[in-house]
């Protein structure tokens, strides 16, 4: 696999048990390549090696005065240069290679697990958590797997180098030979420790980049409140917290590299001691000295790759461990493990929900007024299939939609997020999407009601003519919410898909732009079904169809205006009306009726008031009862704890200086205007 080739048709299936599973599967998936930089190494460490044998052979062959080893000696050191240059260059590369290929392949593993799991990713594992695995942790990985060709040529050239020390010159080799294994193992005890060390510092990094990552994605927010200041504080406790950590790691690295210097000084010592004693006895020629003096020098070069790669292994197996940890997550299977199991065939038809008895009938508008937002929003995912969390499955046209491969049943069903992302781009890429081709870019962007957004984005981008040339920053920072809101409603639009279900999104816009949208919405998706999850007015008084779901069941079907009046949960919902304005509008009711009631009375003339019939209202699942008087009537209607406090606000109403009731009573009133409207 060469760099061009990159992507991977198929990155594989990881072996995600633990962190040093998944560095061996790696290896074992790069296992050409690895070999390739294993041979470059052999032939770039042994060329090194083998310089001072040719320097030797030189100066023996000047002290006997031999012209034909001299030359034998300066060919031999030309092709060790040679081999030198050749073996360092297309080790670079072959090393380089490894590294690339092993970090693209973790990335595309992470890339396509994330589209697997979708939003459920970052319910299981903090987004920053994701930013540092998918950047520096990929790094550490490939260093890691790049590192081992290298580390095992290097330890290859070693035994070779003290084989041929030992053969060439017996004295001076033995003392090598024992010596460099002591020195290559000499730092083993500290490795503990400086993984440890290395172990905290990523922990600390981690959490300051999952920290920095959520203050930039609530920088609008923090700004709003006036938190800068506080999350900015936080942010220089975790940032000096890593600093800290990285020089105590750094301090343990230092100490394994002084140790790798200091002692392959001290054989260099002995060797030379000793070496010179055994020249003045004549028992080892000059030449012999030089060799083996310049062997050692040489070899702290390879002995270096030791440390490299203790190094490397330390700084990768806590990324290893945290990137199997995000790769071992799955999606929820039902329980009949028939997960994906069905043919790839595109169904159609009416979308119910057997787990709520949500129904969205084919070709309509329905929408789904849900007072839980997080409820909500693990529903809509329920309706597009492979849910995070375990369950019935949602049928299309009686398929069951989890036995659906997932992108066949993505295909089907498109749903939209509460908070869609934006991806860094031109708005012309953004809107490029696998699409059916019946709606067009401009209608879709119509219908969102993006003309002030496409004005916008021509007015911030000077070098731009045409707004769809415009770029967006990343997750679309530089757009209002509203703005950002419509773009991702106009890509899902372009999708047409054959079910949409879209979960709150006009949320961040204003009225007269969401009554817009509400329109342009259903005409675009005509014939088409539509799931809308809201609790605005202006869509559901255009949908088909609209659903109450409370507490995981459906307990009312209707049209907008008819469930206002009739259901006083879904009034509850849609109006946001609190308890406390409940309260007031049933006293209300209550004191009007009975005024009414006195009035009849009083008509009627001397005798005995006619009973007054109140239907069973079911916001206090009261019977009708004959009327007995004023606070017999009142006890009837709202009972005698509602009475007090009936009595009790019109006490507090009638005292100067309290606004309290006056304000409640102005919402009341506007909220029976709603109703009147309606």
């Amino acid at each position: 696999m060469q760099i061009q080739d990159l992507p991977y048709p198929d990155p594989g299936v990881p072996d995600a048990r633990s962190g040093p599973r998944f560095l061996w599967w790696l290896f074992r998936n790069q296992l050409g390549g690895q070999l390739k930089a294993l041979a470059w190494g052999l032939v770039h460490f042994v060329s090194v090696a083998s310089l001072p044998f040719c320097v030797g052979l030189a100066i023996q062959a000047v002290v006997d005065r031999s012209g034909g080893r001299l030359a034998l000696a300066g060919g031999l050191l030309a092709v060790a240069c040679a081999g030198n240059a050749l073996g360092d260059t297309f080790l670079h590369r072959a090393a380089v290679t490894n590294w690339i290929g092993a970090a693209a392949r973790v990335q595309q593993l992470l890339a396509r697990k994330a589209a697997l799991l979708g939003s459920a990713l970052t319910r299981r594992v903090a987004a920053g958590e994701v930013v540092a695995v998918s950047t520096g942790d990929v790094e550490k990985i490939g260093w890691f797997v790049e590192a081992v060709s290298r580390f095992t040529a290097a330890a290859v050239t070693i035994v070779l180098v003290c084989v041929g020390l030992v053969l060439y010159q017996p004295a001076l080799g033995v003392i090598v030979a024992v010596g460099l294994p002591v020195l290559a193992l000499a730092v083993l005890p500290l490795l503990p420790r400086a993984t440890r060390r290395a172990d905290f510092q990523r922990e600390k990094a981690g959490r300051a980049t999952e920290l920095a990552s959520d203050t930039v994605a609530g920088l609008r927010v923090l700004r709003g409140i006036g938190g800068e200041e506080l999350f900015l504080d936080r942010y220089r406790r975790a940032s000096q917290e890593v600093r800290h950590a990285a020089v105590r790691s750094a301090r343990m690295w230092a100490l394994i590299a002084a140790i790798q210097v200091l002692l392959p000084g001290l054989l260099l010592i002995a060797v030379v001691w000793y070496g010179v004693h055994l020249a003045r006895d004549g028992r080892i020629a000059v030449g012999e000295l030089v060799t083996a003096y310049s062997s050692i020098m040489l070899l702290t070069y390879p002995l270096r790759h030791f440390e490299e790669i203790a190094m490397a292994y330390s700084f990768s197996r806590p990324s290893a461990r945290r990137a199997a940890g995000v790769l071992s997550l799955e999606r929820a299977v039902d329980d009949r493990g028939t997960n994906g199991s069905r043919a790839a065939d595109l169904p159609s038809g009416d979308l119910y929900d057997p787990a709520t008895g949500l129904l969205a009938p084919a070709g309509s508008f329905t929408a789904v007024v849900c007072g839980d937002p997080d409820a909500a929003g693990r529903l809509a995912e329920r309706l597009g299939g492979h849910p995070s969390e375990a369950g019935t499955s949602v049928l299309l046209g009686g398929v069951p939609l989890d036995e659906l491969p997932l992108d066949t049943a993505r295909t089907a069903v498109l749903v939209q997020d509460k908070d869609p992302v934006l991806l860094s781009g031109t708005l012309r890429e953004l809107l490029d999407v696998p699409n059916s081709g019946a709606v067009g870019t401009a209608e879709a962007l119509a219908a969102a009601q993006c003309a002030d957004v496409l004005a916008a984005l021509a007015q911030g981008s000077l070098d731009a003519a045409d707004p769809m040339d415009a770029l967006i920053t990343e997750r679309g920072r530089s757009l209002s919410g509203g703005q950002r809101q419509r773009l991702a409603l106009a890509r899902s639009l372009v999708t047409d898909p054959e079910v949409l279900v879209l979960d709150e999104p006009t949320s961040a816009v204003d009225s007269h732009t969401e009554a817009r949208i509400a329109e342009g919405l259903r005409e675009l998706r005509a014939g088409r079904t539509t799931v809308v999850f809201t609790s605005s007015p202006l869509l559901l008084d255009r949908a088909e169809r609209v659903v109450l779901v409370h507490e995981g069941e459906v307990t009312a079907v209707g049209v907008h205006r008819e469930l206002l009046h009739k259901e006083p949960l879904y009034r509850a919902v849609v109006t946001r009306e609190t308890d406390e304005e409940t309260a007031l509008r049933d006293a209300a009711r209550a004191d009007a009726a009975l005024r009414d009631a006195a009035r009849a009375g009083g008509d009627a003339g001397p005798g005995p008031r006619p009973d007054i019939g109140l239907e069973s209202r079911p916001e206090t699942g009261l019977k009708s009862r004959p009327d007995t008087g004023r606070d017999t009537e009142l006890d009837s209607r709202l009972g005698a704890e509602a009475r007090q406090d009936a009595e009790a606000r019109r006490g507090r109403a009638s005292r100067p200086g309290d606004d309290a009731p006056q304000a409640g009573a102005a919402r009341l009133d506007a909220l029976e205007e709603i109703e009147e409207s309606a």
